[in-house]
C-alpha cells in the first residue's frame, strides 16, 4: 500500500534538509511552516542553535490575522527580510521543509528576496 500523506511529507522534508545541510556554508536557515490557517517563518542559526528572527501571520502588527493567502505570505516574507537586516543577516538558505515551492511558500520567498534577503 502507498505511504500516507504524512509519511510522504516527512520524507520530502528530510530530503530537502539533508541536501541543504551539504551546501549551507555556515549561513542561517530560513525555515517556513505553513498550516491551513497560518504561515510562519524563522531565521535559525544552526551552529549556535538560536532563532535570530521570526515572523508570522498571527502577529497583529502585520494586519493579516485570520488570513492565510498569498498576500499574507508576501507580508510575512517582507517582515522577515526587514527583521533579518536588523539582526545583521544579509543571506540565508531557504528551507521549505516538506512544502512544495508553490503558492504561499513561493510568495513568501519572493517577498523576502525583494526585501533584500539573499536566499
Amino acid at each position: 500500500m502507498a505511504n500516507t500523506k504524512r509519511q510522504l511529507f516527512i520524507k520530502r522534508r528530510l530530503r530537502v534538509r539533508n541536501k541543504l545541510r551539504k551546501v549551507n556554508a555556515g549561513r542561517p536557515r530560513l525555515s517556513v511552516h505553513r498550516s491551513s490557517k497560518n504561515i510562519s517563518v524563522q531565521l535559525i542559526d544552526d551552529v549556535n542553535g538560536v532563532t535570530l528572527a521570526s515572523a508570522s501571520s498571527l502577529e497583529k502588527a502585520l494586519g493579516i490575522v485570520g488570513k492565510n493567502n498569498v498576500e499574507a505570505a508576501a507580508k510575512v516574507g517582507a517582515a522577515i527580510a526587514e527583521r533579518a537586516k536588523k539582526a545583521g543577516v544579509t543571506e540565508a538558505y531557504f528551507d521549505r521543509g516538506g512544502f512544495l515551492f508553490h503558492g504561499k511558500v513561493k510568495a513568501l520567498a519572493e517577498a523576502a528576496r525583494e526585501g533584500g534577503l539573499k536566499i
